[in-house]
């Protein structure tokens, strides 16, 4: 099992892709998918930081994101299921893409991973 380090890293390393993404002209797969991983992958950090489950199925991260909102993050579960959505009709191409602002995507995705790191940084719940 990757520890919360590793799944921070994981979670810049997608954060990278998401903001190479948005400036015109947008890369709506990038976008989605990359954002989808990377807020993912920052809620199992939190979630291991905290010593709450967050599960490895998409449904129960978004459930994992609400409740982490009881130690102080913002609840992204909403943004989950926008970019999982997004994610979804990039992939399969069977829905429609949702209409969304593609630098407010990224700022999103961005602030909530900078926060779960500055939370890692200051060594709080531990």
């Amino acid at each position: 099992m990757a520890s919360a380090a590793e799944k921070l890293a994981l979670a810049q390393r997608h954060l990278t892709r998401v903001l190479d993404a948005w400036p015109e002209p947008t890369d709506w797969d990038d976008l989605f998918l990359y954002g989808f991983y990377a807020l993912e992958a920052a809620v199992d950090c939190a979630g291991l930081h905290f010593d709450e489950s967050t599960a490895k199925t998409h449904w129960r991260r978004i459930d994992a994101a609400r409740q982490l909102g009881r130690y102080g993050l913002d609840d992204v579960s909403d943004l989950l299921g926008e970019l999982n959505e997004g994610r979804k009709s990039v992939a399969y191409g069977d829905s429609d893409r949702p209409e969304s602002n593609a630098e407010n995507l990224a700022a999103r995705v961005e602030w909530f991973v900078e926060s779960v790191s500055a939370l890692l940084e200051r060594g709080e719940g531990q």
